[in-house]
């Protein structure tokens, strides 16, 4: 996520407010409710996971280790479990 200038971005009156109650600090503004994306759809890495997830659970199914596949995937026996059982 960028940065962007508050004077840049919001009316004065606006700023002066947020200058009141929080001026030189770092803020956080939230997106509304119904603007809310869910983890990893702005960047697609949500479904790389889960195609990931499917190539372990495939390759476990056709004989593949635990193990092998902890090795193959960088990851760990547990989250190999995990996913073997989670998805």
């Amino acid at each position: 996520m960028k940065y962007k200038r508050a004077n840049e971005v919001l009316p004065k009156d606006v700023l002066e407010l947020l200058q009141r109650y929080a001026a030189g600090q770092y803020i956080y503004i939230p997106r509304r409710e119904n603007e809310k994306v869910a983890w990893g759809e702005n960047t697609g890495y949500r479904q790389i996971l889960c195609e990931r997830n499917r190539q372990i659970k495939t390759e476990h199914a056709k004989g593949k280790s635990v193990e092998q596949l902890a090795e193959e995937y960088y990851l760990s026996v547990k989250s190999i479990y995990r996913i073997l059982h989670n998805g």
